[in-house]
Formats: structure tokens, sequence, C-alpha cells
């Protein structure tokens, strides 16, 4: 079965300077260490795993001032290996016309997917109106978007949380985006917690909004979503990994536990990313 996964970080070094500061705070809320791989061992671990990756880029320059982990490196990284298929790619909407400018770029000139959001790390909301000058870019250029929903480890435990606010990241703030732009196809990452059943609903209501379950052990996802899964929601999921938060080993080894059909697990492992985003 063909293996699509939306949500691979390079995992390199350049990825990892890129968090600044959310590393070492995320080793310790998981009580492991965040270490970088090269472009090689990466490409092996895909390799190993069976999938065609993904990469996402990411760019904090406006909150912490790293050096990004950019859409010319990751675009980069994308054409130098078949088991990479795409890149998502990374702006900063704090950065008004760089961010448009950069995104027309990505695209234009890097042909990238799409692009990632990270609303909690970035300090921002979707629906915020200020940066609908962005959102008006990306939907000329056709592109999807994919976007972090929900609980993240970044800043987890530390007061105040690096400054980040949680509630950025709330399903209700794609409800509006997508309510706004209803040719602009969203993804939602990550299964939403605590807000499932209300990102359930946003994926349900809006036509435009799909949604992939990265970052999380599926035996822990609840109950009524992966009824969910197989039932109503089964043309709009997908598979992401957020590489390298879990091992592809566990993630397959559990998804295969649910007891899910061939026909459900075609549809998240591949058909509906082909179908939604070209793949």
């Amino acid at each position: 079965m063909r293996r699509i996964d939306l949500h691979c970080y390079p995992n390199t070094q350049r990825w990892i300077d890129c968090q600044g500061p959310y590393v070492k705070a995320l080793a310790e809320y998981w009580h492991r260490d965040w270490k970088a791989k090269t472009e090689e061992e990466v490409v092996r671990e895909f390799q190993s795993a069976g999938i065609e990756a993904v990469l996402v880029a990411l760019d904090l320059r406006a909150t912490i001032n790293t050096v990004p982990c950019d859409n010319d490196y990751v675009a980069g990284m994308r054409d130098r290996h078949d088991c990479i298929i795409q890149a998502w790619g990374a702006v900063e909407p704090a950065m008004g016309q760089v961010a448009i400018d950069e995104a027309k770029h990505a695209i234009r000139d890097l042909k990238m997917l799409g692009f990632h959001f990270h609303p909690i790390m970035q300090h921002f909301s979707v629906d915020d109106q200020r940066y609908y000058p962005l959102w008006e870019e990306i939907n000329a250029l056709k592109v999807p978007v994919m976007i972090d929903v929900g609980m993240t480890g970044m800043g987890a435990g530390l007061p105040g949380g690096f400054g980040a606010k949680t509630r950025h990241a709330h399903p209700s703030s794609i409800d509006t985006l997508a309510a706004d732009f209803p040719d602009l196809t969203i993804i939602m990452a990550h299964p939403g917690y605590p807000w499932i059943d209300e990102t359930t609903v946003c994926a349900l209501h809006k036509g435009n909004v799909f949604w992939e379950m990265s970052g999380w052990a599926p035996k822990y996802l609840p109950e009524a979503l992966k009824r969910d899964i197989r039932g109503r929601l089964k043309h709009k999921v997908m598979f992401g990994s957020d590489y390298p938060s879990i091992p592809h080993e566990r993630l397959f080894k559990e998804w295969n536990e649910l007891g899910y059909s061939d026909e459900v697990l075609e549809l998240f492992f591949h058909k509906n990313a082909e179908r939604v985003l070209g793949l």
C-alpha cells in the first residue's frame, strides 16, 4: 500500500537550529533528546519506513529571530531524493510584504506544494484580518495550506510557554478562514486536542477543509474520532507522522491495530491525499 506522509520535518541541524530555545524545552517536556541527523540518515529512515515524504519548512524570524529552515533549503532536499515527493513552504505572516514575496517565490520558482503554518510558534491566529493580504495571495496562487491545530509540546511546561498562546491554534480560526476563503484548500494538522470535537465539526462543515492526524499515537485517539475516521470522515482524513516526533514503525503498527478495512486505510494513507492535493 502506498503511504504518503504529509508532515515530515527535515530533522537536520538546520531545522534544529531554526527552533532555537524550543529544542531544550521540548527535550525536557518529552524526557528525551532532540538531536539532528544528516540528510542521508533522514532519507534512509524514510526509505526504511516505506513512505513518500512531504517535507515541512519552518520560519520563526518574527518570534525568536532564528535563521529559518527555509523554502530553498527544503525544496533542495526534496529535489535530491526520490522518496521526498513534495514540500510545504513556510512564511512569517507578521513580515507582511516580505512574506507575500516569499510565497510567490516558493510556488513560482521552487514549485512547492503549498504552505504550512504553526500558529502557536508563529504567535498569530489565521483568522486575524491583518494577515488577509497573505491569504489572498496564497489563494490567488491556487495552492493549499496546512495549519496546525491544538496543543503543542513547543514551550509546554515553561512559565508563559515562551509567550506562545495555545488559543491561536483553535479550530474556530480555521472555520472562519475557510468561510472567508472558500476556494482555499485547508489541511488541519494534528488531532486538535483538546478541541477534537470542534475540529471534527470544522472538517465536516467546511467542504474545503481536510484533516491529517500527525503527531499523535493512534491508540490514544478518542473513540468517537476513531469511529468517524471509518465513517463520516473517511474521505476527509489523511496520514502524517510529524517526523521525527513518533517512529513510523509505531504509527503503522497502531493504525493497523485499529481494525480498519483496506478501503479506509487506502483512503487514509494515500487516496485522499492524491485526490485533494494531486500527489
